[in-house]
C-alpha cells in the first residue's frame, strides 16, 4: 500500500499539454479510473485560471487516460481522512471540487470534453458543464451516489433537472446508466464520435485553434465532420420516457416507488425491475435529499445549485441526521459487497423534518463555512446536443 502511494505521488495525476492556441487537461489516474483527488482539483483550478486569462489560449480540451474519463471523486480517501482525525477534510475536498465545476460551467473560453468511457459523479460534474461534450460507443454515464449514502451532486441538481420530462429524477433516484447515444438524445452530450476517430478529431481541433479562427460555429463544424450516426438500442430507457414520466412525476419518493412496483406487477421489463431494486436498496435519506434538490434546482442557476449541494453534503459529512455515508462507505468501499444498514431503513421513515435539516445553515464553524463562489458571468459558449 505504501509503495503504491509513493508511486502515485511521483506520477503526474493530471497532465497539461500546450499547443498553439489549444491547451489540454488530461486526467492521469487510469488504474483508479481517474478518480479525482484534492491535488487534482488544485492543479486544474490553477491551470484553468491561467488559461482563461492567457490571450494565446483559444480552446481547452479535457479528457482522461485509460478506459474511463472519470469515475468520480476519490470518496474512499475522503472517508479515510475523516475517520482518522481530519474530520473537516471532506468539506475542503467538496469546496475545491465544486469551485472547479463552477469555473468550467462559467468558463470564458470554449471547453471540449472528450468522454470516452466511464463518467460518473464528479466526472460528470467536470465534463457535463463544458461547452462541447463528446461521447463515444464506450461511454457509460451514471450517478450512483445514493448507494453509498451520498446523493448525486457536483451540479447534478442543475444538469439533471434540465433533462426532458422527469428523466433526471429517474437517473438520480435509481443510479441507472445511459450510453453515449442516450446522452446525446437527452441533451447531456452534444456529439457522438466513434472512439477510433477521436485522434483525428483532436488533430482537426488543434489545427483550428492554431489558425486563430475559433468560435462556437467553427468548433461545432469541425467536430461535426467526425460525428457518427448513433442509434438508440431497442431496450433504451429513453424509449420508455412516457412510463418514466408517469412514475417519476409523483410528488414523493414513496409514490414514485409505489408507481414503479405497480408497473412491475404488469410488466417485467428490466429497467423497471432494476429501478425498484435500486430504490429499495440505497439510502432512503439520500433519495429524499436528491428529490428536493432536483425539484428546486429546476428554478435555480448553476451557482445556486452548487451552494445548496455543498450545504447538504456538509450535513452528511457531519452526521447531522444519520451515519449513512460512513455506513455506505464501510460496507461498499472498505469491506466491499456488504449491504449497508441504513438509518432510517425505509423511505416512509424519513420525515420532511429530517430532510429539512440538510438544507439549514451549518453551525458557525470556520472549517464548515458556506460555499462562496465568486461572481462570474454565464458561460460565453453553449452548444446544443446533436444526434
Amino acid at each position: 500500500m505504501a509503495t503504491s502511494l509513493i508511486k502515485e505521488q511521483n506520477d503526474q495525476v493530471v497532465l497539461f499539454e500546450d499547443k498553439k492556441g489549444v491547451r489540454k487537461v488530461i486526467l492521469n489516474r487510469p488504474k483508479q479510473l481517474n478518480c479525482l483527488t484534492y491535488e487534482m482539483f488544485c492543479q486544474m483550478l490553477k491551470k484553468l485560471g491561467d488559461y482563461e486569462e492567457d490571450p494565446n489560449t483559444r480552446l481547452v480540451i479535457l479528457k482522461g487516460n485509460g478506459r474511463a474519463f472519470c469515475a468520480g471523486g476519490d470518496v474512499k480517501s475522503v472517508l479515510s481522512f475523516m475517520t482518522t482525525g481530519h474530520w473537516s477534510f471532506g468539506a475542503s475536498f467538496y469546496r475545491k471540487q465544486l469551485n472547479l465545476d463552477y469555473k468550467i460551467g462559467t468558463y470564458k473560453k470554449p471547453v471540449v470534453s472528450i468522454i470516452d468511457g466511464i463518467v460518473m459523479g464528479g466526472g460528470a460534474g467536470l465534463s457535463l458543464n463544458s461547452t462541447f461534450r463528446i461521447v463515444t460507443e464506450n461511454t457509460v454515464f451514471a450517478m450512483p451516489e445514493a448507494a453509498i449514502g451520498l446523493f448525486p451532486d457536483c451540479s447534478a441538481s442543475h444538469f439533471l433537472s434540465r433533462l426532458p420530462g422527469f428523466l433526471g429524477e429517474y437517473l438520480g433516484l435509481t443510479g441507472s446508466r445511459l450510453d453515449g447515444a442516450e446522452m446525446v438524445k437527452c441533451g447531456l452530450a452534444t456529439h457522438f464520435v466513434l472512439s477510433k476517430d477521436l485522434a483525428s478529431m483532436e488533430n482537426a481541433l488543434d489545427s483550428l485553434a492554431a489558425s486563430g479562427s475559433v468560435d462556437l460555429s467553427s468548433i461545432s463544424k469541425t467536430i461535426h465532420k467526425f460525428v457518427h450516426g448513433a442509434h438508440l438500442k431497442k431496450d433504451s430507457v429513453y424509449k420508455r420516457l412516457d412510463a418514466i414520466n408517469e412514475c417519476f412525476s409523483k410528488d414523493t419518493a414513496e409514490e414514485m416507488l409505489s408507481s414503479l412496483e405497480e408497473l412491475a406487477a404488469k410488466n417485467e421489463e428490466k429497467w423497471i425491475v432494476r429501478a425498484v431494486k435500486s430504490m429499495t436498496s440505497v439510502s432512503p435519506t439520500s433519495l429524499k435529499i436528491f428529490l428536493r434538490l432536483i425539484r428546486e434546482g429546476r428554478m435555480l442557476n448553476l451557482k445556486e445549485c452548487l451552494v445548496r449541494e455543498f450545504r447538504a453534503s456538509c450535513h452528511i459529512l457531519r452526521r447531522t441526521v444519520n451515519n449513512d455515508f460512513y455506513e455506505g462507505g464501510r460496507a461498499l468501499l472498505v469491506e466491499k459487497g456488504r449491504q449497508p444498514q441504513w438509518m432510517p431503513s425505509k423511505l416512509d421513515l424519513v420525515s420532511d423534518e429530517m430532510v429539512g435539516k440538510y438544507f439549514c445553515e451549518v453551525d458557525n464553524d470556520d472549517d464548515w463555512e458556506p460555499l462562496h463562489l465568486p461572481p462570474r458571468p454565464a458561460a460565453a459558449y453553449f452548444a446544443p446536443s446533436r444526434l
